[in-house]
Parts: structure tokens; sequence; C-alpha cells
């Protein structure tokens, strides 16, 4: 990629669906998606740890690309990553992403929506 490209790649921004609830907020490519959902102004979004270690954050991929620095085994398997669950704070968007919440953030993202079946 050239550094153009690369430029004009870093200042994409990409939708991001919250099946849950469906929202939609902006992430922008070298942005988390958790720093991003947080301007959705919901109390309960977490503001602490933000390194991959608590597994508040965690969310499941259901359309679209991320790519995810480390994030902790214990709150993420490499077969739960495989099938597209990952912690947001870790998490770039690569393209548009639909994403379920399955963390304990679900409580304050959700708090309106019934918990699946």
């Amino acid at each position: 990629m050239s550094d153009s490209a690369t430029a004009v790649a870093a200042q994409a921004a990409f939708d991001v669906l919250i099946e849950d609830t469906e929202e939609t907020y902006q992430c922008p490519a070298d942005g988390d998606l958790l720093r991003s959902m947080e301007r959705l102004g919901r109390k309960g979004i977490p503001a602490g740890c933000r390194g991959g270690g608590c597994g508040v954050c965690k969310v499941h991929i259901l359309e679209g690309a991320v790519r995810s620095k480390k994030m902790s085994r214990a709150h993420v398997s490499e077969e739960e990553q495989a099938a597209g669950y990952v912690l947001a704070c870790r998490s770039f968007p690569l393209s548009d992403i639909r994403l379920a919440v399955v963390g304990k953030m679900r409580k304050s993202v959700c708090r309106d929506v019934p918990a699946p079946g």
C-alpha cells in the first residue's frame, strides 16, 4: 500500500451497527470499537481497563472484519476469536461492522432489550 493509500485508509470511518439495539455509530479505522461506542452516551460502558484484560467489552462480530490487538485468553479463547468474538477495546474496524454485545456491558448498552433466548 502506498503512503497516500495508507493515509486515506487511516482516515476512513466505518459504520458499526449494534444488532441488539439497532443503533449505528461511526468508528474510524484507527479507533477501537469501544472508544467510538462511548459516543452513544450510555452509562456503564467501561472506561477503565482498555487493555484487553478485564473482558467486560466482549462483542461478537456478526458481519464485517476487524483487526484485533492482543487480548486476554481468559476472556476470549482462540476458538472464540476464530468464531468472531473479540474485546471491543482491542478491535479496530476494517469494514462496516454488525456486532452483538455479549460481555458484561450488555446490561448497560442493551438495557431495554430482552436477553437472547
